[in-house]
């Protein structure tokens, strides 16, 4: 019998654009013989199910479910593709644990704790042969002294919102005088930043996820960019970053990358398909951890279909096994 399964996508902030985009990757490919499927759009106006052959449905939030043509329709689970808040902060988990319904990303705690950099790089700091840059965690209600953040860090840094994605609101400084401006900027985005010393070295992302019962690290990718770092626009515009999956690292250095992954996976207790972003220092040296996605994206261009592909998977078998494991 098909499972009934919300496609949720949308959200409040400036990723919906690749939510949208996610999600009609994920459409594309979810076994229609196995799963019925409802595209949800959440934006800040409502939360509609939109038919192809009519007007839009308001979902019922007292129990997330439709009603078409006098018919209910009710969820076996959802799929979250939402980038950022509501849908990578916890705030949608908490809402559905407590309707009782599943869903396939991390719990409400993971979510919300791994949305805040600093939060996540304390938690994963003591794993055996990961490191962490050192960083200052500034608070926009409360007194900061730039001169002390000077001395403690090294530049250049790199100023980022703390709950925030998809590189919005980062600046790499070089120049200390430059640093008030680029903590206005990132305070655009966020109530809390992180101010982290840059670490020189190749910058890699790498998919994890539980399938079949079983932790999976799938292959790593190699992300250069001409430009300073990999922004929004060198993850979303294609062309501006060179992406090389699997990526040409040595095999022992393969087999530290997936023991560290599968060390922070679960030690941040995931669930689902996370993006763990890291950087090799020197002649594949120190692994040092830059931050993990908990809703990664799936667009055409994203890593984890890349990813799938280069392990040997179809996005349709996989997307029918991720919802296997964290729906039934």
């Amino acid at each position: 019998m098909k499972k009934t399964i919300a496609l949720l996508t949308g959200g409040t902030t400036g990723e919906w654009v690749i939510s949208v985009k996610s999600a009609a990757t994920i459409a594309h490919h979810l076994d229609l013989e196995k799963f019925e499927v409802y595209k949800i759009m959440l934006t800040q106006q409502g939360w509609f199910y939109e038919p192809s052959d009519s007007v839009k449905v308001e979902v019922d939030r007292n129990d997330f479910s439709l009603t078409i043509k006098g018919r209910k329709v009710t969820f076996d689970g959802v799929f979250i593709a939402i980038h950022g808040a509501p849908g990578e902060d916890g705030k949608l988990q908490g809402y559905f644990d407590m309707l009782g319904l599943k869903y396939t990303t991390c719990d409400a705690l993971t979510s919300a704790v791994t949305m805040n950099k600093g939060y996540t790089k304390a938690i994963v700091q003591d794993i055996p042969l990961l490191h962490v840059a050192k960083s200052a965690q500034v608070f926009n209600n409360s007194p900061y002294n730039l001169n002390d953040i000077k001395k403690e860090l090294k530049l250049p840094y790199f100023v980022k919102p703390n709950n925030g994605g998809s590189s919005i609101g980062m600046t790499k400084v070089k120049n200390q005088y430059d640093l008030q401006t680029a903590i206005d900027k990132a305070f655009k985005e966020d109530s809390q930043i992180l101010i982290e010393e840059f670490i020189e070295g190749r910058e890699f992302t790498i998919g994890v996820v539980k399938l079949d019962g079983k932790i999976v690290v799938l292959p790593a990718t190699e992300v250069e960019t001409a430009k300073e770092f990999f922004d929004f626009e060198a993850k979303y515009t294609p062309g501006v970053a060179t992406e090389t999956t699997p990526a040409p690292i040595r095999a022992e250095t393969r087999k530290r990358v997936e023991e560290i992954a599968t060390a922070i996976y679960m030690k941040l207790n995931c669930r689902g398909v996370v993006r763990i972003d890291f950087i090799l220092t020197g002649d594949e040296g120190d692994f040092y951890f830059i931050e993990i996605n908990t809703i990664p994206g799936q667009t055409a261009t994203s890593f984890i279909p890349q990813q799938v592909a280069a392990f040997g998977l179809s996005l349709n078998d996989f997307y029918t096994k991720l919802i296997k494991e964290t729906i039934g």
